[in-house]
């Protein structure tokens, strides 16, 4: 990224919280009419590598669900957070099935609430089986985000489903069945408002651990009222629901596996800051961002610094995040950070980060140096302009059009209803972003040239990806709230390769989570991560899926196994599906 400037070069408005109009004053109108064309995407012209997204909801059979959370009027901060989903392939026939999270009103709540999610079969055909019932997924409550991972190393993926009041633990059974263990695992944060969850095996053996993200100490007998007298309950002037600021947080919570279906608190012995700092978390996920084969944790915070905990390798974590670069925007300024993923965006073999913020702020851009420390390259990369008005929610990244670089979205949708009744620049529906790799030095947004369904609106919260029609390409599930899903099936009619992993471990964790793939092809260096969790409360396809332009083969694979077991194939297949088991 040299030669062109970070963002420090650019001034940018107040994150949220901050209800003056002078958000605007602070930015010249000029530049401001530039951001608004950049958002309505004019000039990105179609191209033949372009991915082409359809709407295929209805047909899929997904219309009918609804996220409920709380009512439309949004009149507590509780009713406008939560709604994650997944791609899980819970039955291990080679399809990615769907989970997605629903909540709960307070008046259902405070009568034990609702299922907190329904899950969907792939029936293989383009269509999905609604099997909450015969899968055991009726518990109730109030339900936010989901990450999903094999936690006790029988071959079959579990889901952890954050919560307001609980979260819970359903173990798969294997047999088409769940059962919710939270309680009796450890994990199951009674009284707590948990909010964005990731699996990792942060000490290396053998076993997944969870890190849980919690938003605030919200009193359902005694809530917030709107109060227009504190500035913590208006927005540009609008009186809406009050919150983050001015509510005490929610401490985190970090879970060791003890490898006998059981987990253990250790926020504490781990040096988790934010036992004390108790932050508003939200999205989070593990990533080995300097490289030492030792998973490090990122966590979004929202209106408050985020967090980098590096990991110590002796099972204590370091909070790094100002110093790395990653803990504010590049003008020093806190964000109001929603979503978040990691991905290796110029293929120089270090993973780089991508967080989304509230409106009339950018999503940001951390450029991995390989040094320890991040470049904001936020505005010369060019995801900034487009974002400026958007609020950013469920985010990947993905080579959507199997090119070889990797490729961002963004699910947009804002927490105010009454954004649309006053002159803003923003309304509740917005359309996604999606920002095309060009070689790795910047981004271009492309989402109304890219199929009528981005050129759609929607009130999104979580989203996840994943190969589900295993075709070769990524489509799209987003999670909107008080609606139905959106599901995109990605039709891109390149000719481009490809090739995916799936992982499965022996020594390291079953589904391989925090294996790295270094793979080969001619003149492309490419890498991927297993991870679980990222986005906004959501958790995607694990298989690693790598775009390969026109070439005809891959001439190296190198797996570094968690265990530190290193696995290399030659003289791959493209365009398949490779299942790779870890070397005894």
């Amino acid at each position: 990224m040299a030669g062109i400037r970070t963002s420090r070069d650019y001034r940018r408005a107040p994150a949220r919280g901050n209800s003056s109009t002078e958000a605007y004053k602070r930015v010249p109108w000029v530049y401001l009419l530039v951001i608004v064309v950049a958002g309505l995407g004019v000039g990105a012209a179609p191209g033949p590598d372009l991915p082409r997204f359809v709407d295929v909801t209805a047909r899929a059979g997904l219309s009918e669900f609804r996220n409920t959370q709380g009512t439309l009027r949004k009149d507590y901060i509780l009713e406008s957070m939560g709604g994650g989903c997944a791609f899980i392939d819970y039955d291990n026939d080679g399809w990615q099935d769907i989970l997605l999270v629903t909540g709960s009103t307070i008046e259902h709540y405070k009568r034990g609430g609702d299922p907190v999610c329904r899950l969907y079969h792939n029936r293989r055909d383009g269509t999905f089986e609604d099997v909450t019932a015969k899968s055991g997924l009726l518990t109730k409550g109030w339900g936010m985000g989901v990450a999903v991972g094999d936690y006790n190393n029988d071959g079959w993926d579990d889901l952890y489903i954050t919560g307001y009041g609980r979260s819970f633990l359903f173990r798969n059974d294997g047999n088409g069945t769940f059962t919710e263990v939270a309680e009796a695992a450890g994990v199951a944060g009674a009284g707590k408002w948990s909010t964005g969850a990731a699996f990792g095996d942060y000490n290396k053996d053998g076993y997944l651990d969870l890190y849980v993200t919690r938003y605030v100490q919200f009193d359902l007998e005694n809530p917030p009222h709107r109060d227009i007298s504190k500035p913590t309950c208006l927005f540009k002037g609008a009186s809406v629901y009050c919150g983050p600021r001015g509510l005490p947080g929610e401490a985190d919570a970090l879970f060791k596996n003890n490898g006998d279906g059981t987990f253990s608190d250790e926020t504490a012995r781990a040096g988790i800051s934010d036992l004390q700092n108790k932050y508003y978390g939200l999205g989070v996920v593990f990533f080995d961002y300097d490289n030492d084969g030792f998973p490090d944790i990122y966590v979004a915070n929202d209106s408050t610094p985020s967090y980098l905990y590096r990991n110590n390798r002796d099972g204590t974590f370091t909070d790094v995040a100002i110093e790395a670069g990653v803990a504010y925007s590049g003008e020093g300024a806190e964000q109001a950070g929603m979503g978040v993923d990691v991905g290796d965006y110029d293929n120089d073999g270090f993973l780089d980060i991508f967080k989304t913020n509230f409106s009339h702020d950018t999503n940001e851009l951390y450029h991995n140096k390989g040094d320890g420390t991040f470049e904001d390259v936020t505005w010369p990369s060019g995801v900034g302009e487009p974002s400026w008005l958007l609020l950013g929610l469920g985010t990947q990244f993905a080579d959507f059009n199997n090119d070889g670089w990797l490729d961002i979205f963004v699910a947009n949708g804002h927490m105010y209803p009454e954004v649309d009744r006053i002159d803003v620049g923003s309304s509740y529906w917005e359309r996604p972003l999606l920002h095309m790799n060009e070689r790795g030095s910047h981004f271009k947004e492309v989402g109304l040239s890219a199929g009528g369904a981005l050129a759609e609106k929607y009130c999104a919260r979580g989203a996840a990806f994943g190969d589900f029609d295993n075709d070769g390409r990524i489509g799209i599930l987003i999670n909107n709230i008080d609606s139905s899903p959106a599901f995109l099936r990605n039709d891109g009619e390149n000719r481009n390769n490809w090739i995916e992993i799936k992982t499965v471990g022996r020594q390291s964790n079953r589904d391989g989570i925090g294996c790295r793939i270094q793979l080969v092809a001619g003149a492309q260096r490419q890498m991927r991560e297993i991870k679980s969790g990222g986005s906004y409360l959501s958790s995607s396809d694990l298989r690693a899926h790598f775009g390969l332009g026109q070439a005809a083969k891959i001439d190296s694979l190198k797996l570094v196994w968690p265990s530190g077991k290193v696995q290399v194939l030659a003289d791959v297949a493209v365009n398949q599906i490779l299942v790779i088991h870890e070397d005894p």
